[in-house]
């Protein structure tokens, strides 16, 4: 159905915007075409011409058999070619004269990206830029993966006698007993193992096998990680520095004795049993560093992920990009799983080092809220997606038994007026954290959680950061 001069004038009540770029008439054809272009690339919007900008006055143009083939003229330099609809809308009392609108389509995780004559553009906002070649380049990856993805390569520097026959049975033996995989891949020859995840092309490995099973480095540069620990919040002074080479698995080990050894333990008694854990859950910090390994850019050789140590935080920074519908605003709600590298991906599923694709962030997000643990934050910044954490302050360092200790010297009164604050507080926010009860309270963790103990009409309904506090009646 044609767009009648009613719907263009509610289409054009407000200035131009990321999804509408305007023009006097189609004498700026040739830059009505780079906003096309980047409309395509982006997320689709109306290119007008006939109307001017700021005023939003509607002007129109005659429209003669010349001006027609112009515009087919100017679409035909656009690859991929588009198919779209020109739209002529007559201007009330100018005889002759005429709108022109076409609306373009927004461009989609794997398409193609869009050039015009030979060149990228996108929105940034309501700009209209080249596209920058990294994200080019990466779009074009994800369009033909079989033809660009790293993964997919065949392995230059090793074969199949390089890759760790032992650790294949193990990790095989692992997705068996969890049900991931059948129990008649532990008596398979390796080279059927590795065909049947696509790891292989006649029986040569791709990198994508290097990558998780490798018994030597080699020439890959990029198998190496950096672990440091610094003394302060800057990187002026190391506590201690390491440079780790191996495949995924060897990587994820270092990664998590590095923890073990520069974070503190906490522990509180459980019955008759202690029951000791990070700072920072290991659950957390395990997803974060299996996240980097199985989603960085391993073609970029040189450049390795980090994970740095500082007395107020954690950094663990990966080389790669958020696909183009994430953000790190956005990371924390729920959304569909676009891994960098699927071969990668599917190996560490089916043998459950991974969990359902996109389920990541959720995961991390409760183990840090069982443990009162701030949730961590993504940033973006020089081709690297860095993960934070922020680390307790000094005064909170305490296990839960000293914790105890000093809070059991306060008095009934005290303590029965920390109950009525909690309860406040809960009443007025349902989904507050005890992270966020202890911060506000000068407390302890342990403390708030101890009182909230006491107070049985208070519960928590649901799992995780979705779920939510509730009171009840007291009987």
């Amino acid at each position: 159905m044609a767009l009648t001069i009613d719907e263009l004038k509610e289409l054009i009540q407000t200035d131009e915007h990321r999804q509408l770029e305007l023009k006097k008439t189609t004498g700026e054809l040739k830059d009505g075409m780079h906003s096309a272009c980047a409309f395509l690339n982006t997320e689709g919007g109306w290119l007008v011409f006939g109307v001017a900008p700021k005023s939003l006055k509607i002007l129109g143009q005659q429209v003669t058999d010349n001006t027609q083939r112009e515009i087919a003229q100017a679409l035909s330099y656009m690859e991929p070619q588009v198919d779209v609809r020109v739209e002529y809308i007559d201007v009330p009392d100018k005889p002759d004269y005429k709108v022109i609108a076409m609306h373009f389509e927004g461009w989609a995780w794997g398409m193609v990206p869009y050039t015009y004559h030979g060149c990228p553009y996108y929105k940034v906002e309501s700009t209209t830029k080249e596209m920058p070649r990294d994200m080019y380049e990466e779009r074009l990856r994800r369009s033909k993966p079989d033809l660009f993805a790293w993964e997919r390569q065949l392995s230059e520097f090793t074969d199949i006698s390089s890759l760790d026959e032992k650790l294949i049975r193990g990790v095989v033996r692992l997705g068996v007993e969890r049900g991931r995989l059948s129990d008649l891949v532990l008596t398979e020859p390796i080279e059927d193992v590795l065909g049947k995840w696509k790891l292989t092309i006649g029986n040569k490995p791709l990198n994508a096998a290097t990558a998780l099973f490798t018994k030597d480095t080699g020439m890959y540069t990029q198998f190496t990680m950096r672990l440091a620990r610094f003394q302060g919040t800057d990187k002026n002074e190391f506590i201690d520095n390491q440079r780790v080479e191996g495949n995924i698995f060897v990587l994820l080990n270092e990664a998590m004795n590095f923890f073990r050894k520069h974070l503190n333990m906490h522990g509180k008694i459980v019955g008759l049993v202690r029951d000791e854990y990070l700072e920072v859950p290991a659950e957390a910090l395990r997803e974060v560093v299996l996240n980097a390994l199985c989603h960085r850019q391993y073609e970029r050789y040189n450049l390795t992920i980090g994970i740095a140590i500082y007395d107020d935080r954690i950094e663990i920074e990966n080389p790669g990009i958020l696909p183009p519908q994430i953000t790190p605003e956005n990371i924390l709600q729920p959304h569909i799983s676009y891994p960098y590298n699927p071969l990668i991906a599917n190996v560490l599923y089916s043998t459950t080092y991974i969990e359902n694709w996109g389920s990541g962030v959720k995961r991390i997000m409760e183990a840090c809220q069982k443990r009162g643990v701030a949730a961590p934050t993504w940033t973006v910044n020089g081709g690297f997606v860095v993960v934070t954490f922020m680390r307790r302050a000094k005064g909170d360092t305490q296990d839960d038994t000293q914790d105890d200790t000093q809070d059991d010297t306060q008095g009934d009164t005290q303590d029965n007026n920390l109950d009525k604050w909690i309860e406040n507080q809960i009443r007025s926010n349902s989904q507050i954290t005890t992270e966020e009860l202890a911060k506000m309270s000068n407390k302890g963790i342990t403390t708030i959680k101890r009182h909230l103990a006491k107070m049985p009409h208070i519960c928590y309904v649901g799992s995780g950061y979705s779920g939510h506090w509730e009171v009840l009646d007291k009987e």
